[in-house]
């Protein structure tokens, strides 16, 4: 967080249809500035202005698309802003980069419109579980329901702690047969994996059902290390209670 006292304004210069990595080069920046911890940055456009090659830029009707100049703005302090340098040069390639000395008298504080909220400090644990991942066929069914939503169902219903449903493009199973996604068959039947994580216990309980509803697929296990991050740590600590 920012903090009264000496700092630094950084100011970086680019044109509107600047790229980087095919997105806009002064959305890319503010994403790092954001992501890195950056107290604050503004995003202004010039309505007109030249850069080193002494093309015009303006914004009268007649030149709509033109590459109108951007400025991107921020106030930190001078370890942050030295630490972010190298990238920002990186990004900015023929742009411009300013710093100029600054003192911040005041600096931003959070709105306090919804309220004070206290900050809970998210809780991480770790634990050893157990990995399970079904492979099946986009067409398999069960009760003429798609077999790989009838399992997440399933799981829900016996508490299961999650599952995620990934549907492949190409494979093929214990019949040798490719199945694939093409343009003209849209409807052939793709490879679906299901990957789902818990204790071996709640696994092994729910297999009985899994027996009932999987007549064809293949069903693997692999242990895992979990590390589980819970930001409602009273709330889970009240329920633990609750429970006793």
């Amino acid at each position: 967080m920012l903090k009264a006292g000496p700092a630094k304004k950084v100011s970086i210069y680019v044109g509107e249809d600047h790229q980087y990595h095919g997105q806009s080069l002064y959305s890319v920046i503010l994403d790092f500035l954001f992501y890195r911890g950056i107290s604050g940055a503004n995003v202004v456009r010039g309505i007109a202005g030249f850069g080193a090659d002494h093309h015009l830029h303006t914004m009268r009707i007649e030149r709509l698309t033109e590459n109108l100049p951007i400025k991107i703005e921020f106030i930190e302090s001078p370890e942050k802003v030295e630490e972010l340098l190298p990238k920002l040069y990186e990004m900015a390639g023929t742009g411009l980069i300013e710093i100029q000395d600054t003192t911040v008298v005041k600096p931003s504080e959070e709105s306090k419109k919804k309220g004070p909220q206290t900050s809970i400090p998210s809780l991480r644990s770790e634990g050893k579980a157990k990995l399970m991942r079904i492979f099946i066929g986009e067409n398999d069914k069960w009760r003429d329901k798609p077999l790989h939503k009838a399992l997440v169902e399933s799981m829900r219903a016996n508490d299961i702690a999650g599952v995620t449903v990934y549907q492949g493009i190409l494979g093929y199973g214990a019949n040798r047969r490719i199945h694939k996604e093409t343009t003209l068959n849209l409807s052939h039947d793709r490879p679906m994996m299901l990957s789902v994580v818990d204790t071996e216990e709640k696994l092994r309980s729910y297999f009985p059902i899994l027996d009932g509803m999987v007549q064809q697929g293949l069903v693997v296990l692999s242990d895992v290390g979990v590390i589980k991050y819970s930001h409602n740590y009273q709330g889970e600590e009240r329920r633990k209670v609750a429970r006793q």
